[in-house]
């Protein structure tokens, strides 16, 4: 049985998270927000960015998950006969979604701790 599915539903999660993340602190963050958005649709992020650390944690809880999904040893491949490269794209998924998730993490804290 392939754990595919749940590994790739969890790495999809947690980047939905870091996307919504990024849509919280773009108020705050970038500038061109109300470019992109309207004014309307800035004031409406700057709204909801008291909710941007609960974000952040629960981003952070997924992936926790989606690594331990993706670095467990799989029982199925207790005799060492699986194929490394199906479990190297989906670690690398993994790792590229902590890296959008700090990226995103740091460019929307940065402006608080530099004025």
């Amino acid at each position: 049985m392939s754990d595919k599915g749940p590994i790739i539903g969890t790495t999809g999660g947690a980047v939905g998270l870091s996307a919504f993340s990024l849509a919280l602190g773009a108020c705050c963050v970038l500038p061109w927000a109300v470019s992109l958005l309207g004014v309307t649709g800035a004031v409406a992020l700057a709204r909801l960015t008291f909710l941007q650390p609960y974000v952040l944690v629960g981003t952070a809880g997924l992936l926790g998950l989606a690594f331990w999904f993706a670095y467990r040893p799989n029982p199925v491949c207790a005799d060492g006969t699986c194929e490394v490269s199906s479990q190297r794209t989906i670690r690398s998924m993994v790792w590229v979604a902590a890296a959008v998730t700090v990226v995103l993490a740091v460019a929307s804290y940065a402006p608080r701790f530099l004025t």
